[in-house]
């Protein structure tokens, strides 16, 4: 299993399971810090797996929590070797958002709620090359590109038969009707919504206007769970200069909570889909 893992889960199980040692030995962050020479907060990186561990790291560590297993250190050291190696996404530069991709990559199911865009695993190539130029100030042409690439390699995920990731989106009903690139783009992107919906593995929900306040929801949200260990899921908020990721089980279950209650008052499945051919009926014929 750990060789099909990104290099961001890696990191973030290795961490965990160092984590995990660490609290069993009876140390806090602070005193390995003090033991080993090194600051706290990088204690904290690595635990977080914000950062990557060096089999080094991993030695020392294992013998500070008196780690006597072979086997053991023998599976954290090459998940540490493992973890250095670099993502698919890092051939198309600096994309602010990578962390989030390496745990997409690895995601078993991600349940969304999208308040003014479409979410981009759902966007056709038009719609996501205007949304990526329009909402990105300053961004340049091979910057708009590289973006433009990742988005629809991301996309690889909802139609690899072998590994297909579950998807649950809930669109608020401005996702539908702001214009994003003119009537005709937003025709098109709407009928590959509404085709991308009838597959079994892709639930696809609107909140219409009439369904009143958000249930608490502030904006955009994504939990994203794992099928070997469903219990750490992730909670990502994206933010305008930086992104957060909660795992707390308290921040999930929240965001879970509010997620079944944006799903109850929003329109069934079916409902949706006709909802959706409405609003495309008011974008005008398709051009022959």
């Amino acid at each position: 299993m750990v060789s099909r893992m990104s290099p961001t889960v890696r990191k973030r199980r290795l961490g965990a399971e160092l984590r995990r040692l660490r609290i069993d030995s009876g140390l806090t962050g602070g005193q390995v810090a003090e033991r080993l020479l090194i600051s706290q907060p990088k204690i904290s990186r690595l635990e977080n797996g914000h950062c990557a561990i060096s089999p080094r790291d991993v030695r020392d560590l294992c013998a500070l929590y008196g780690v006597t297993d072979q086997q053991v250190l023998n599976s954290l050291m090459r998940m540490a070797k493992e973890s250095a190696q670099q993502g698919w996404w890092n051939c198309y530069g600096d994309i602010p958002y990578s962390i989030y991709i390496g745990l997409e990559t690895d995601a078993h199911s991600i349940h969304c709620f999208a308040p003014i865009i479409i979410p981009g695993l759902l966007q056709t190539p038009a719609y996501a090359q205007t949304v990526i130029e329009e909402t990105i100030p300053l961004i340049t042409a091979e910057q708009a590109s590289n973006r433009l690439k990742v988005r629809l390699r991301r996309q690889h995920r909802i139609y690899d038969p072998t590994g297909q990731l579950r998807l649950y989106v809930i669109l608020d009903e401005s996702t539908l009707r702001r214009v994003v690139g003119g009537p005709g783009l937003m025709r098109e992107q709407l009928e590959h919504l509404n085709a991308l919906s009838a597959e079994p593995h892709i639930t696809v929900q609107v909140l219409p206007y009439s369904a009143g306040a958000l249930s608490g929801a502030a904006g955009q949200f994504s939990i994203l769970s794992f099928a070997d260990s469903p219990e750490a899921g992730v909670v990502y908020l994206e933010g305008s200069t930086s992104d957060l990721y909660l795992e707390k089980r308290s921040d999930l279950e929240h965001y879970e909570l509010i997620h079944t209650h944006l799903r109850a008052r929003a329109l069934s499945p079916d409902n949706t889909r006709h909802f959706v051919s409405d609003i495309i009926g008011s974008y005008g014929a398709a051009t022959p």
